[in-house]
């Protein structure tokens, strides 16, 4: 059986299931429980320096597609709004009656040594296993030079990292902002900083939507709205394109990393792994369906990685990264072909529109014993495989690849203008 065990930055957990530092970490009583339902660790809820932030009501906007109500969450609470003594104290409790997970706490306070230097010996004394940099919070705090208004700046986030590795034996995560155009920038002011790891995504910035009866974006708060943090499935494919973007930049590379982002079930769990994630931060899905989803996805990731022969986390983490490249690394000279199975065709029509309206006209509608028939014109063809993903039959539909000669990139395409290969005369 697979060991799902974990280090990363020397924190080890019994498996790679941290909760995330949210809601469902804020308090002892939440994290007791979800501690006994199999979490390997819990980031707890972001402290900050007395008197304590207020929040305010309601906090949660959702995206709703397809029938799932919660395809993303938006939210626009702050950070702990308890005093700081009280986290402390429950901390330090948690701590010692579960000596084998992980407990990692979040903190954000101002970008003013001082408060660093005075915060992190109380932090460490609770017996924490590390501390996490709360760079990402994109809503409030911003006036105080704090959340996404440091993450933004990498010479703040190298300069808040070297004061923690300065004043504290604990690991130092450093949680990054995904609002930048660039992830590298902060990666590596972290990096810079002596950072132990960094964690990805934080939330995104988004207004979730806009109640027509009130005008006011969403969660109403009295009339008026403000933009919070997306997450949740919605957040996925950014999440592990930055956080794959880290893995496989060399300089980066040697950073561990936390993944956050959406996670919501083993696969997506060994997705995140593959893509160069040691520790998986799990927050929404908790959110939704409670802390027994642990249980699942501890099962169904360690039942994967016997299926594929993987013993250890290390020898999961970072696989697709070699095949993770810019898109002028990619054969030209690949090419697949749809192919209906008209057995399981329900005759629907919807590959036929997509194709036809959207695409390359490359699939054609017949009558074939009265019925609807659809077959594809594989001159027309070109593997685009939209129809895939509108057959609402699974497996109706698959892409075949076809016989290749070689390998063209657009590097030596001579279509390039800044072909490295001359094109043949003639």
């Amino acid at each position: 059986m697979a060991d799902l065990s974990i280090n990363i930055a020397g924190i080890r957990s019994p498996n790679p299931f941290w909760l995330a530092s949210a809601p469902p970490t804020d308090k002892e009583y939440n994290v007791r429980r979800a501690l006994e339902a199999g979490w390997g660790g819990v980031v707890w809820k972001t402290l900050g320096e007395d008197p304590p932030v207020v929040n305010v009501s309601s906090r949660y906007g959702a995206t709703r597609y397809n029938g799932q109500r919660m395809a993303g969450l938006n939210n626009i609470e702050l950070i702990t709004d308890r005093p700081l003594a009280v986290n402390l104290a429950e901390i330090k409790s948690v701590k010692q009656d579960y000596p084998d997970r992980a407990i990692i706490v979040s903190i954000m306070v101002p970008c003013v040594e001082e408060s660093w230097k005075r915060i992190l010996p109380l932090v460490e004394e609770t017996g924490a296993d590390g501390i996490e940099l709360n760079f990402g919070c994109p809503h409030g705090m911003s006036e105080r030079n704090m959340g996404s208004a440091v993450g933004q700046v990498p010479e703040y986030v190298e300069m808040v990292t070297r004061w923690c590795k300065q004043y504290t034996r604990m690991p130092v995560i450093v949680k990054l902002t995904p609002n930048i155009t660039n992830i590298l920038n902060p990666a590596r002011a972290a990096l810079r900083g002596g950072a132990d790891a960094v964690s990805l995504i934080n939330t995104i910035q988004s207004v979730v939507g806009v109640d027509l009866d009130t005008m006011a974006p969403m969660p109403v708060v009295d009339g008026r709205g403000t933009h919070g943090g997306y997450c949740g499935p919605a957040v996925k494919p950014i999440a592990l394109r930055m956080l794959g973007e880290i893995a496989r930049t060399p300089d980066t590379s040697v950073l561990p990393i936390s993944g956050i982002g959406g996670i919501s079930n083993w696969r997506d769990a060994a997705e995140f792994l593959v893509m160069g994630a040691t520790s998986l931060q799990v927050c929404t899905a908790a959110m939704h369906y409670g802390f027994r989803i642990v249980e699942d996805m501890i099962d169904g990731l360690s039942n994967w990685m016997d299926e594929k022969g993987f013993e250890t986390i290390a020898d999961v983490t970072g696989r697709a990264i070699p095949n993770f490249v810019n898109w002028n690394q990619l054969n030209l000279k690949f090419k697949t072909l749809a192919s209906i199975n008209q057995d399981a065709c329900i005759k629907c029509g919807l590959c036929y529109i997509a194709c036809e309206d959207t695409s390359h006209q490359a699939i054609s509608k017949t009558l074939l014993n009265g019925e609807r028939h659809y077959d594809v014109i594989d001159e027309e063809c070109v593997g685009c495989n939209l129809c895939t993903h509108v057959c609402p039959v699974d497996d109706c539909i698959t892409m075949v690849p076809q016989p290749v000669e070689g390998v063209q990139t657009w590097n030596e395409h001579p279509n390039n203008p800044m072909c490295k290969i001359p094109a043949k005369a003639g």
